[in-house]
């Protein structure tokens, strides 16, 4: 069997964390690295992702998260935050990091530059709502990771978005909380790590066309 699938199979979205198991520098740096190289629309990356270690702020986001306990007991709690608009510096500052990157002058970016500033005018005012989705295939990327890792990992949208926004002065840097992520190692009394995976037959989740 694929390790991948093994590994998909040993994760679950965790309820009850172990408070005294900690991720290591090294684990949570494999984890970083892993969520930079998510594939993103043209390779904006339009989102920022926060590691919350502070335990008076993580109080303060568990009051306006339903009160969920993992938000304070996991190792970490991971917030991606989306950016509200993608404006002509943004993409500037992307044409720069790839002329530098890869060694180019200023007119080889430009008709990539023209794609995606003609992408963004198409968008126009859904454009919170498309790098909102792209968050989501951080999470991913980040779910994954952790499941090679044998971290446990909860993806979460029960949260107040504007607190959240507010507790951590997103707002300001044009950004909106868009969807939570806590990381740790299971606590032994969970026993929603010993259920079996409720899934669709292949046969009604999949149709070949």
């Amino acid at each position: 069997m694929s390790t991948i699938i093994e590994n998909l199979k040993w994760r679950y979205a965790t309820k009850k964390y172990d408070t005294s198991k900690k991720i290591t520098k090294e684990d949570l740096q494999i984890l970083r690295d892993a969520v930079s190289l998510t594939p993103t629309s043209y390779g904006l990356q339009p989102f920022k992702v926060l590691f919350i270690e502070n335990p008076e702020i993580r109080k303060q986001l568990q009051t306006v998260s339903w009160g969920q306990s993992p938000i304070v007991d996991a190792s970490h709690l991971i917030v991606f935050a989306s950016y509200n608009n993608i404006d002509a510096n943004y993409v500037d500052a992307y044409m720069n990091n790839i002329a530098t990157i890869r060694n180019l002058k200023p007119e080889d970016v430009a008709p990539f530059k023209a794609v995606i500033n003609h992408g963004l005018n198409t968008l126009g005012n859904n454009i919170p709502l498309w790098t909102s989705k792209q968050t989501y295939i951080a999470l991913g990327i980040l779910l994954n990771a952790a499941a090679e890792l044998h971290i446990d990992a909860t993806p979460m949208e029960g949260f107040d978005k504007d607190q959240y926004n507010q507790i951590l002065g997103l707002t300001e840097k044009g950004l909106s909380a868009s969807v939570i992520a806590t990381v740790g190692y299971r606590h032994e009394e969970d026993h929603h790590q010993h259920l079996a995976k409720v899934r669709k037959p292949e046969s009604e989740m999949f149709e070949t066309i």
